[in-house]
């Protein structure tokens, strides 16, 4: 019989750590997705009598706060750990959720979504660092299988939150305020699992210590802006990976940021779609992206990035140019679950493939410095789908999409060929 001390080929996707992450995703990411999709614009323009313009600007404010935290917040991790950073955080999307209940104007409500945005930017450095130690400390290293288990989890809580709040309104004949009540119980209710987490995640054999620091090490006090001045050099003198992974981190995000705000418009002006058509197209889309993540997950723990992302970044270019010029509705039905496939295979790879550039010293900081840099593609990509949907067409969006699918399978293998170059010169 193995012993309990035995070193795991994989990470344990029934750790204590793993499935806290994955319900505290699930819940935070229903909560947004709930107010982003399915809420927030109808009852701004609606009930508050607000602009569409005051509405983009309130969203736009909402990615500014969690991307300009990712950052500072992977560093507040690494110095408190991870269950008072994200308790911390997501005591501010209970605060964030309060406040959307009281907001009256355009100030309040802007002022909601900003701190919606700062208490969800820590989410994705702690899970990134948490699922890269966990996987330091396995016998293969890798996180493929960890990583489509939390995409999962987001995806999950983003589809199945605008679902029940639409049910709750429609069948249900629940009022806005009744359903922002709801909202601020699961915001609540994932407070309570955030204090569940551990402090540390420690690198021997997948343990997982609830203390603070390891023990019998000393660390001379510093001020706050001193230890983040010294972190950044740090990260700075260790961080050896090709320049091209910047603008592929901005890319890949920016490539969803494109088709985020006009996807709904096209199905309607374009193709035509009754909501209830619409539903369905989203199920077979996205239902397929989330059935195929875990396995595709491991597969990457067995084979390697390299193959899956290549063909996950051609998939997906392809069948989102067919979508941008296709009009007949049952060929529609088979692309879209060719871009759920591409994506499966996309985000388990590629985050995979980022913990492989993560040094170990550095890791809360690095991944928000990685989370930043990609988050900012989500914030540029409707801008510039929006002008492209008015000058140039409305498929163009998918089409510029597309190219930029192209662009990053290129650069994701001039990276890896420079990576390997690097190594073999090292050794």
């Amino acid at each position: 019989m193995p012993s309990k001390t035995e070193q795991r080929m994989h990470i344990n996707l029934a750790s204590p750590f793993i499935i806290e992450m994955w319900i505290i995703i699930f819940l935070v990411e229903f909560v947004k997705g709930s107010l982003l999709v399915a809420l927030l614009p109808v009852y701004m323009e609606n009930t508050l009598g607000l602009s569409v313009t005051v509405v983009g600007l309130a969203f736009a404010l909402q990615y500014l706060g969690d991307n300009l935290f990712r950052s500072p917040s992977g560093w507040v991790m690494e110095r408190i750990g991870y269950r008072w950073t994200m308790t911390g955080a997501l005591l501010l999307i209970t605060v964030a959720v309060i406040l959307i209940i009281i907001a009256t104007d355009a100030v309040s409500l802007s002022l909601a979504c900003l701190v919606l945005g700062i208490g969800a930017s820590p989410l994705w450095p702690c899970v990134m660092t948490g699922v890269t130690e966990l996987a330091g400390s396995t016998k293969s290293g890798s996180s493929g299988a960890a990583m489509g288990a939390v995409e999962m989890a987001s995806m999950a809580g983003t589809g199945i939150g605008p679902i029940t709040v639409n049910f709750l309104m429609e069948h249900g004949h629940q009022s806005y305020r009744a359903v922002f009540f709801v909202l601020l119980a699961f915001a609540v209710s994932v407070v309570a699992v955030a204090l569940l987490l551990p402090a540390r995640i420690t690198h021997g054999f997948h343990a997982v210590r609830h203390g603070g620091d390891e023990p019998g090490t000393a660390h001379p006090k510093l001020s706050p802006l001193k230890s983040l001045q010294r972190k950044l050099l740090q990260v700075r003198q260790s961080l050896k990976v090709s320049r091209l992974l910047y603008p592929a981190l901005f890319l890949q995000a920016f490539a969803i940021g494109l088709m985020t705000p006009v996807v709904t418009l096209f199905t309607r002006t374009e193709l035509n779609l009754t909501p209830s058509q619409f539903n369905l197209l989203l199920i077979a889309g996205g239902g397929i992206t989330v059935l195929a993540l875990i396995p595709a997950g491991r597969l990457v723990d067995r084979i390697g990035t390299k193959g899956f992302l290549s063909v996950g970044f051609l998939l997906a270019a392809v069948s989102l140019a067919a979508f941008s010029m296709v009009r007949w509705l049952p060929l529609v039905f088979v692309i879209v679950p060719l871009v759920g496939v591409g994506y499966a295979f996309i985000l388990p790879a590629w985050n995979a493939f980022l913990a492989k550039q993560v040094p170990k010293g550095e890791r809360g900081t690095v991944w928000g410095l990685f989370l930043t840099l990609q988050g900012s593609g989500m914030v540029a990509g409707p801008i510039v789908s929006g002008k492209l949907w008015d000058t140039v067409g409305h498929g163009a969006p998918f089409v510029a999409s597309a190219c930029v699918m192209v662009l990053l399978f290129i650069l994701h293998l001039i990276i890896v060929r420079r990576t390997k170059l690097r190594t073999g010169e090292s050794h």
